[in-house]
């Protein structure tokens, strides 16, 4: 485990001084001081400085950054950054009067156009959009409407409601999520991660006769939450 030495070489990588992180961290100069000789910190410790230094647990740990050359370097740390689904773009939404989200509806005969246009303040201004004051108000959420029968019991034109998913890492297996990708669209279905593995998501119908299908994640362009149904 790399964890000590990683935690130096990075902050070291964006000239940032022990007080300065310590201090954006929460914890005193000589704890961080400590964690960059032999000390582990806490696991809770370990995800706000993996968050501080814009990494994921697993190469904080895992990789031995400080025999990486800078080319080999940058290339780690933007894939890693590309699979958490960050460094992709700003998400567009909308807000009410209030500067509170809106929840937009997509729909399906918007569907062939959100491919094109999801990123596009102007059409996401133009659909549809309300809100569910009984939701948690620190998600990001989006309606979409459910395209054919490979997801029953979930039927055909039914309304999901899902959440913004902007850590791709996250992906729990099983679980079901829209997917947005460049050659299919906007797909809904069950996701298995294996992009540590091969880069891919497995992606599967509930219903058995529909052929499971993998796509590439460098191809994904938004991945959303199934969260309720819209009876």
């Amino acid at each position: 485990m790399y964890l000590n030495s990683n935690i130096k070489v990075l902050r070291k990588r964006k000239s940032i001084t022990q007080e300065n992180m310590a201090s954006a961290i929460g914890i005193s100069r000589s704890k961080l001081a400590g964690y960059e000789l032999n000390v582990n910190p806490p696991l809770d410790t370990v995800i706000l400085i993996s968050d501080y230094l814009g990494v994921s647990v697993d190469i904080l740990l895992r990789k031995k950054l400080e025999d990486l050359s800078e080319y080999k370097m940058r290339e780690l740390l933007e894939t890693d950054q590309f699979l958490k689904g960050r460094n992709l773009r700003v998400l567009a939404t909308t807000v009410d009067a209030d500067g509170r989200e809106l929840i937009e509806v997509v729909s399906q005969k918007v569907k062939a156009s959100y491919l094109a246009g999801f990123s596009d303040p102007d059409f996401i201004e133009e659909l549809p959009r309300f809100n569910l004051p009984f939701l948690p108000q620190d998600k990001k959420y989006r309606v979409f409407q459910v395209d054919g029968d490979s997801m029953l019991p979930i039927p055909d034109g039914a309304w999901i409601v899902c959440e913004y998913i902007d850590d791709w890492t996250a992906i729990k297996d099983g679980g079901k999520y829209v997917i947005v990708t460049e050659s299919d669209g906007v797909t809904f279905k069950l996701a298995y991660n294996q992009i540590k593995d091969s880069e891919r998501l497995l992606l599967c119908s509930s219903n058995p006769i529909y052929k499971p299908f993998e796509v590439d994640i460098n191809a994904v362009r938004e991945v959303w939450m199934f969260r309720l149904m819209m009876v």
